[in-house]
């Protein structure tokens, strides 16, 4: 869903020199927290030395990660880290065949286990995109992020007509309909939707699922706004007055939707 891996010809990352140089302005501007995305973050060397850097600021940290590699860096991770959200596609079998890496999802469950036995209260959610590769498994998706552990799990449609996420180009409509849902799908979405606030009304109600019942309904409307079915929904931008994307090249965005603004 993001073609950020695919965009850094250079091989540009963040090093401590840059850090460093934003902490005049994250002061200044009274910074909270940082997150911290990639690809993947933790493949950067620097990454933890980022973390000390930040929290000598009392700025917090959150990790978006595949969890490819926590259960290797879970000790740290626990040490440095406030906490983390990982990228979550179905259950055992599509999560492996959507990231196209065999035993991710294993990989995944191992990294939760090993932060757990260190701290069993250390924050872990999920995050998933609900796109044409596994609407149908949206239930299964629930049930996987119980069986890994996870403390949440929130879902988000596929956003397949911007140039966000380094894009250099929009994805013309052979890509964008590998994701997006097909027309004739749209009866089965809301089928499956219907079944999901049903079914799973405790997990609404305990906050497993973080998206309101309301929310997980302009999932649906999001895709059928693709086919006149609705008017896309809503959504409010609080960019840049709560946020601000920082890349791995310097590159300054009020978010990830909108075009550079200057350079870190």
């Amino acid at each position: 869903m993001c073609d950020i891996w695919k965009g850094n010809h250079n091989l540009k990352q963040l090093d401590e020199e840059d850090i460093c140089g934003l902490l005049t302005t994250l002061k200044k501007l009274q910074t909270r927290k940082v997150v911290m995305s990639g690809g993947e973050a933790l493949l950067n060397p620097n990454f933890f030395r980022f973390c000390e850097i930040l929290k000598s600021q009392n700025i917090k940290i959150s990790l978006l990660s595949t969890g490819l590699t926590i259960k290797k860096n879970a000790a740290q991770l626990v040490d440095w880290v406030d906490d983390i959200i990982i990228s979550l596609d179905g259950d055992e079998k599509l999560h492996d065949t959507i990231r196209n890496i065999p035993g991710a999802f294993s990989k995944v469950k191992e990294g939760i286990a090993a932060v757990r036995a260190i701290d069993p209260y250390f924050q872990i959610s999920g995050r998933s995109v609900i796109h044409r590769l596994n609407f149908r498994q949206w239930p299964d998706i629930i049930r996987a992020a119980k069986e890994i552990g996870l403390d949440s799990i929130s879902f988000l449609p596929a956003d397949v007509s911007s140039s966000a996420f380094n894009r250099e180009t929009l994805w013309n409509g052979e890509r964008q309909h590998e994701i997006l849902l097909a027309e004739e799908d749209l009866k089965e979405l809301k089928e499956i939707l219907e079944h999901i606030l049903l079914h799973f009304s405790d997990d609404f109600k305990t906050h497993f699922i973080l998206e309101s019942p309301q929310k997980m309904q302009r999932i649906y409307e999001y895709y059928s706004a693709f086919y006149g079915y609705h008017e896309f929904p809503y959504k409010k931008c609080n960019a840049p007055w709560v946020s601000t994307v920082v890349e791995a090249d310097g590159t300054v965005r009020p978010c990830f939707f909108h075009k550079a603004y200057g350079y870190g």
